[in-house]
């Protein structure tokens, strides 16, 4: 069991981390042009105006959530004056509305996905494989934030330990072994995404244009006003 521990908390975050890394600049190298969400908007476009920007802006929310949760220790909120019951407040309230919101986007886009032959036709054995795994992982994120008004288990002296571990080279294994099972579900599906997602559509998440809002403005003239200023 103790091997086992080690494999999953101390050697498989590693792994998915090099294959992620590795598979984007593989895709990088090999599909520059597949950086791509392979729109179907053509095939469907009512309802993807709904669910695409909802399940989008939410999933900014719930990683800004996970970056707070996993990132942030207690010591630095109550150097803030922030108690432990208004931090768990404010993160079951926000956190569980955008991770409903994500699932509901998420939801529509499948169920879109599902319902026009078109968009199905159009599916990738990829798409088949990384948008239910996509929505398990959200569904094992919300139980597990649902299960915390009942559970006292506190993911920030538990998870959130193990997760900073990682970054110093020094995975702190038992942290996260004795995890409530649901947050350890959560933990392996994130991580199984995390792998799969340079060979998936996901992958446009690292094309988005950055540029564009720095960029200057580009000034069109018309051909007639062209033509007049040339006179």
């Amino acid at each position: 069991m103790t091997h086992l521990r080690i494999a999953l908390w101390g050697v498989l975050p590693y792994l998915a981390l090099a294959v992620l890394v590795a598979g984007t600049a593989w895709r990088y190298r090999y599909d520059r042009f597949g950086f791509t969400t392979r729109s179907s908007q053509l095939h469907e476009s009512r309802l993807l105006r709904v669910a695409g920007p909802l399940f989008h802006y939410a999933l900014f929310l719930v990683a800004g959530g996970h970056v707070m949760g996993l990132l942030v220790p207690e010591s630095l909120t109550r150097r803030l004056r922030i108690s432990e019951a208004q931090y768990h407040a404010v993160a079951l309230g926000m956190g569980g509305a955008a991770g409903l919101a994500a699932a509901t986007g998420l939801g529509l886009l499948l169920y879109r996905r599902l319902r026009v032959p078109a968009v199905r036709r159009a599916s990738s054995r990829s798409d088949r494989a990384v948008l239910p795994l996509l929505a398990l992982v959200l569904l094992a994120g919300l139980t597990a934030t649902a299960s915390s008004v009942t559970n006292p288990y506190d993911y920030r002296l538990g998870v959130a330990v193990w997760f900073r571990s990682l970054f110093a080279l020094d995975p702190d294994v038992g942290a996260m072994a004795h995890a409530p099972l649901v947050y350890q579900c959560h933990a392996l599906l994130a991580l199984a995404l995390f792998a799969l997602w340079p060979f998936s559509r996901l992958v446009h998440a690292f094309a988005v244009p950055l540029g564009y809002v720095v960029r200057p403005y580009v000034v069109y003239r018309s051909r007639a006003k062209a033509a007049s200023a040339h006179r």
